[in-house]
């Protein structure tokens, strides 16, 4: 019998905190760094077309995998399109950043180890707020610099539509 102090983590489909990450993105934390012991980070992200980010890296790195819609993810100067079933994976400070295609996507992202959870509370809402309204890059460039571990490098590298 394996015997530790970490506890657990059971959550159904509908269960974890939820926040608002400005610019069309909801986030449902399935497992924080602070639940898996600094391990990793998941969380489900549900947005809407036309969702960006900033060019920018982490210390972590990131997985995230399609469960609907498409992205396109310019990683490390190049751009590919990641459909449903798809993957992305950007390993830790390789510079990418991505912008929803599709009128709804979402995917679940994993960062290990689990070390930018602070980052994204900074530059987010409780879903009870209207989290609808434009990206504010401050807001997230001041999280980063806040918080740590997050590089913002630039604006979302992506022609308007």
């Amino acid at each position: 019998m394996t015997t530790t102090t970490q506890a657990p983590i059971i959550r159904s489909a509908d269960e974890g905190e939820k926040r608002w990450f400005y610019g069309g993105a909801l986030l449902t934390w399935k497992a924080s760094s602070t639940e898996t012991n600094g391990a990793f980070s998941l969380w489900e992200a549900s947005m809407v077309r036309g969702k960006v980010t900033p060019l920018h890296t982490h210390p972590a790195d990131e997985t995230m995998y399609m469960l609907e819609g498409e992205i396109l993810m310019h990683m490390d100067g190049q751009e590919y399109r990641v459909a449903a079933g798809g993957l992305a994976f950007a390993p830790r400070g390789v510079p990418h950043a991505f912008m929803v295609l599709s009128d709804v996507a979402r995917l679940i992202t994993i960062q290990t180890p689990g070390s930018c959870d602070a980052f994204y509370h900074g530059a987010s809402e409780p879903a009870s707020a209207d989290g609808s309204g434009p990206v504010d890059f401050d807001r997230i460039y001041a999280s980063a610099t806040k918080n740590g571990g997050i590089e913002i490098l630039g604006p979302p590298p992506f022609a308007q539509p």
